[in-house]
């Protein structure tokens, strides 16, 4: 048996969380001992690697406007397989997944792995206060549980929900963070912006900002926010729009 391997973008942390689930479950399936976990969340360009047919591979990126984000789907094009066995996951806001685990097995398949499984998971939305609290406990179990599943899964035709050609994508955010005067510049949000898009300054640079939120979430003071009226009326709006619990869904 090879190594598994869990990748994945995870602005926020509900990603790694799902996806490292699903990893500890195919690993104990496998006997395993344990899983690499490979952030790829603040690498551009991360080092390419290839995996072979003994090893086992998860794929994990958020959803944004129902598809992979445009701006770092790159990032996993580097990983490649020769008939490496994966699972693809992606995970969204309790709004609508779209065309998002479709595309990630596409890319999967093009780049040389078999896909076993996919898995679309709610995390808290990046807006509003959307399912808060997810993934949550059960969440989890039920990501091991599959994760085991899937890793002592024959080979067999997989069929994933979603639409070729796929929806538009999303170039860039709706909303880009402020920074108010109690900023201390300790440069956190600089160094662990996903895109590079905020400056020395620390403030936000809104032609490359994806509004993933991680520098709000992230800020040791609270000098990042997004404390206008535009952000506040449609953050009420779409958590009341949304407040309706989704589940996890496995294919």
């Amino acid at each position: 048996m090879g190594k598994v391997t869990a990748i994945y973008f995870s602005a926020t942390g509900n990603t790694e969380k799902s996806l490292k689930a699903l990893a500890e479950g195919a690993a104990s399936a496998l006997g395993a001992e344990g899983f690499e976990g490979v952030d790829v969340t603040c690498e551009p360009e991360p080092a390419p690697r290839e995996f072979g047919p003994d090893d086992f591979v998860l794929f994990g990126m958020p959803v944004y406007a129902g598809r992979l984000p445009l701006a770092v789907k790159d990032r996993i094009t580097g990983f490649t397989g020769r008939g490496t066995p994966c699972i693809v996951a992606v995970s969204y806001g309790n709004r609508h997944y779209e065309d998002a685990l479709l595309e990630l097995m596409d890319i999967a398949r093009s780049q040389g792995f078999e896909v076993k499984g996919g898995a679309t998971l709610i995390g808290r939305h990046t807006y509003g206060e959307i399912q808060v609290t997810r993934p949550d406990a059960g969440d989890l179990a039920a990501c091991r549980s599959f994760g085991a599943q899937v890793a002592l899964r024959k080979s067999e035709p997989l069929a994933l929900p979603g639409n070729r050609p796929y929806r538009d994508g999303l170039l860039r955010g709706r909303f880009h963070p402020l920074t108010d005067e109690s900023c201390v510049e300790c440069g956190l949000c600089v160094r662990s912006c996903p895109m590079q898009a905020i400056g020395g300054d620390c403030r936000t640079i809104g032609e490359a900002c994806i509004s993933c939120f991680r520098c709000i979430r992230n800020c040791p003071v609270g000098a990042k926010n997004m404390d206008v009226p535009a952000y506040r009326d449609f953050a009420v709006m779409f958590s009341e729009k949304l407040k309706e619990r989704r589940e996890n869904e496995f294919f």
